[in-house]
């Protein structure tokens, strides 16, 4: 050997400064339950069992226009040998959690008012909030939607995240579980650097402690990606941050007309999309940060209302509905395929198709991932080969992580996953690393 181990250790010394840092940028996926979507709604029309409402009309939908799993299965391009298992599961989860997630909002879902109406409004939803944690109608996640930080809403802005955040404190005391902030069409860091300021300054005063709330970026505006200096602007997003972030959501529609898209050709899988999201990934791969895709704007509504239609107008009914749900499902697909595994849902008729294709997505390789992720635990960690697909050590904590994304929403069950060969606990540890270390001091003490 020719070098001493000071000369190594002085080698080394230089890159480990460098490391500490780098490692907190990117501490990787925290392995915690995501969403799979955000529903929202206007603040003015909020209350605490809004989401308990909101699956019983999705639920009615469905009865409507697919009162049987064949139909569904038709309507939205599933497979048959899935179909019975999907819709049953479907049924079930819009009748025990139906909103995973809900923003509550004060931008485009709610609009410009005055001053005296939107103070009101924000504090009315916050007591409804607080009435919703106490009888246990929210949803796993829930937030608020501020306006965007522009000259022109800045203060109303402000004055409206302040009297929420005071009000749900003076009527619960606490902060729902995942509550979080969404600020909207960011264009410069400065933006979120005022925002986490303002945490910084409402915290202590509102009786949190530090870092207790929470920020989302929306990224719909072009400067998001690209600033005028050539420079992408979504890590300094980020870092003004400051700890504060936890997702970055992306706003379909805001950003291709930002691109000059005409309305006719602003949808979900345009190019220009595709572009800006892989940005997104890119940026904030390893960060922790969730991702989140947009929504799909092409609602699943009827367009004849009335109880004495005709046959012809029920038929037109229901292709219009199963037209829009086939829409959705081709976006949420794209969405999945490209490791989006959220995305923002408008109306209750869109939520048997966001599970069902969730479902699907996770069903249709599940196989394939049991086997991969069986191997590897029997391997405790070596290098396998499954077919045509090589795994090494590095592959282990996503395939764990699709299962727990299946788990988390529904798609399979407790007794589906120990197929792979962990325990429930093993599941529950969410760790690939500590999996691995758990059964190699299993095998050690064996020995």
């Amino acid at each position: 050997m020719s070098l001493t181990q000071n000369e190594i250790d002085s080698a080394a010394a230089p890159l480990e400064r460098a490391l500490v840092p780098f490692m907190q940028r990117f501490p990787g996926d925290s392995g915690a339950r995501q969403p799979v979507h955000t529903v929202y709604g206007g603040a003015h029309l909020f209350k605490s069992d809004t989401t308990v409402k909101l699956g019983a009309l999705a639920l009615r939908s469905l009865d409507e226009f697919a009162p049987d799993a064949a139909t569904f299965a038709h309507a939205i391009g599933l497979d048959d040998t899935m179909s019975d298992r999907i819709y049953a599961r479907v049924i079930e989860k819009l009748k025990r959690e139906p909103v995973e997630d809900f923003r509550i909002d004060f931008e485009d879902g709610y609009g410009n008012r005055p001053d005296d109406e939107e103070d009101g409004h924000a504090a009315a939803a916050a007591t409804e909030a607080a009435t919703g944690l106490a009888n246990g109608t929210l949803p796993p996640f829930i937030g608020i939607r501020i306006k965007p930080f522009t000259q022109e809403l800045t203060r109303r802005s402000v004055r409206t995240l302040d009297i929420f955040l005071t009000t749900l404190m003076e009527k619960a005391g606490k902060l729902p579980p995942g509550f979080v902030v969404t600020l909207p069409k960011i264009q410069l860091p400065e933006q979120v650097t005022m925002l986490a300021d303002l945490y910084d300054t409402l915290e202590p005063r509102l009786g949190l402690s530090p870092g207790a709330l929470k920020l989302e970026f929306m990224i719909e505006t072009t400067q998001s990606i690209l600033s005028e200096n050539g420079v992408s602007n979504l890590p300094l997003f980020l870092q003004a941050a400051r700890g504060k972030a936890v997702a970055a959501h992306f706003g379909t529609y805001d950003y291709t007309a930002s691109c000059n898209i005409t309305a006719a050709h602003q949808r979900m899988d345009h190019p220009a999309c595709d572009f800006a999201r892989h940005m997104m990934q890119v940026a904030y791969a390893g960060t922790g940060l969730w991702l989140s895709d947009g929504a799909t704007n092409i609602m699943p509504i009827a367009p004849h209302r009335g109880a004495n239609l005709s046959a012809e107008q029920i038929a037109d009914n229901r292709n219009v509905v199963h037209r829009a749900w086939r829409l959705h499902v081709d976006h949420i697909r794209h969405s999945l395929i490209n490791a989006y595994y959220q995305g923002w849902d408008l109306n209750p008729a869109q939520l048997p198709t966001r599970y069902a294709a969730v479902y699907a997505f996770f069903l249709e390789g599940a196989a394939a991932a049991t086997e991969r992720l069986s191997n590897f635990i029997q391997k405790a960690g070596q290098a396998t080969l499954v077919g045509d697909v090589f795994d090494d050590a590095a592959t282990g904590q996503g395939l764990l992580n699709y299962f727990l994304r299946a788990l988390n929403c529904g798609a399979i069950t407790e007794e589906e996953a120990l197929a792979t060969g962990l325990t429930l606990d093993e599941l529950r540890s969410r760790s690939f690393v500590k999996i691995m270390k758990g059964r190699r001091e299993t095998q050690a003490a064996r020995a």
